[in-house]
């Protein structure tokens, strides 16, 4: 009996997968000053990243190119494969982008349940989480379901300024200094959202001052200094940078 013949069919080799998000050469500018300087920034699907610096650096900038809130901008910056360097805000939320800002914008009028419903859903094909999935994960907000804005604590009106993220879809979430001026007990809270975040697929890119707060979370790390990217680094490298990381920051 004859053995088969061999077949010369070959599967194509499978293709790697694509980058939440890729920052190529990026330039950015508030009116005539030039605050970024060819950043180059690449985060997988479900990474967690952290731009480190000292304050002044261009890592809150650089969370803002990317959601089109700065001046003018140069460069490349591709979410999920689709340029958005040239693309208003409203779309380049759209491609599903959440931004957490660091002065938070909580509508002090209106009580915590009516912060949550005020976004719209993000036509991304992506489903945000429902009221009940953000309790889950925010016991304190359901506490305080009826509660005005005014009368949350400062880790109560961050929790909910990330919740509110959540509700729209978006899987690409940039966090500006989530842990700044809390108390340990809300900022280890904070850390535990990251963990659940990160289990449930979500890509998180960090601007963080609390080097402690985001060490034990980051896949990756990048450092900034006047704008430019000087060191980036694995978290498996992490012992071995701390002197450079000391220089840098103080640390």
């Amino acid at each position: 009996m004859n053995a088969p013949a061999t077949s010369n069919v070959h599967m194509p080799a499978s293709q790697p997968a694509r980058a939440a998000l890729e920052i190529a050469d990026l330039q950015a500018w508030y009116g005539e000053s030039h605050i970024l300087h060819n950043v180059n920034i690449t985060v997988q699907q479900g990474e967690v990243v952290t731009l480190l610096g000292r304050n002044g650096a261009g890592r809150t900038t650089t969370l803002r190119a990317i959601m089109g809130l700065t001046g003018a901008r140069k460069g490349s910056i591709r979410i999920n494969g689709t340029e958005a360097v040239s693309l208003p805000t409203h779309r380049i939320a759209h491609l599903g982008v959440g931004y957490c800002p660091e002065e938070r914008g909580i509508f002090s009028s209106l009580s915590t349940e009516e912060n949550l419903l005020l976004p719209p859903t993000l036509k991304t094909g992506e489903k945000g989480m429902s009221i009940d999935e953000i309790y889950d994960m925010f016991p304190n907000l359901k506490e305080r379901r009826n509660s005005q804005g005014t009368r949350l604590s400062g880790g109560e009106q961050q929790m909910l300024a990330v919740a509110r993220i959540l509700r729209t879809g978006a899987r690409l979430l940039l966090l500006d200094e989530i842990s700044e001026g809390l108390a340990p007990v809300i900022v280890q809270g904070l850390a535990r959202m990251i963990r659940m975040l990160k289990a449930k697929g979500y890509t998180i890119v960090m601007v963080e001052q609390n080097f402690r707060f985001a060490a034990p979370l980051a896949d990756r790390f990048y450092v900034m200094e006047h704008g430019q990217i000087v060191e980036t680094f694995a978290a498996s490298e992490l012992n071995a940078k701390m002197p450079v990381l000391t220089e840098l920051l103080g640390v």
